[in-house]
């Protein structure tokens, strides 16, 4: 796992109405140091929405509908993990909040026939004037990601 990713694993309560599950709460400092923002995006099936990075503020996903491949990369010089590609499964699937540092280019690609939904935390807020948001394309060589499904 890179260094500084954290994952909460998210914890249903069922009965006969429905579910309910706490997301993010103030008492976890671990998970996110400080609210910044919430924001909310969703992506039609196949879309690859990668890579970006920021080195202001660390973001906190969840994918409510839908599923996703994630995929992180670690570009942080001062890491253990510098240059470590992970990926992780969010969705309906597998309902985690995945806690991404400032340094690390994150990205995901929808799986699936449906589209996908993702809501995000920030620690800062998004300022369109002087925006905390780097890109490196999708398929860029010094990450080297293939983004095939793998047949298996």
């Amino acid at each position: 796992m890179i260094e500084g990713v954290k994952i909460k694993k998210l914890v249903k309560h069922c009965d006969d109405r429905g579910f309910f599950a706490e997301l993010v709460r103030d008492d976890e400092p671990d998970l996110l140091s400080r609210f910044g923002q919430a924001s909310w995006s969703m992506s039609y099936p196949g879309v690859i929405k990668a890579f970006h990075y920021h080195e202001k503020q660390d973001d906190l996903w969840f994918f409510p509908s839908g599923n996703a491949q994630v995929v992180l990369h670690d570009l942080r010089d001062s890491s253990s993990t510098k240059g470590k590609t992970d990926v992780y499964y969010l969705g309906e699937e597998n309902p985690i909040m995945l806690l991404i540092p400032k340094g690390i280019a994150h990205g995901y690609r929808v799986l699936g026939e449906k589209p996908a939904t993702i809501i995000y935390f920030t620690t800062k807020s998004y300022d369109s004037k002087n925006p905390d948001e780097k890109r490196i394309e999708w398929n860029d060589p010094s990450i080297g990601f293939n983004w095939d499904t793998k047949f298996r």
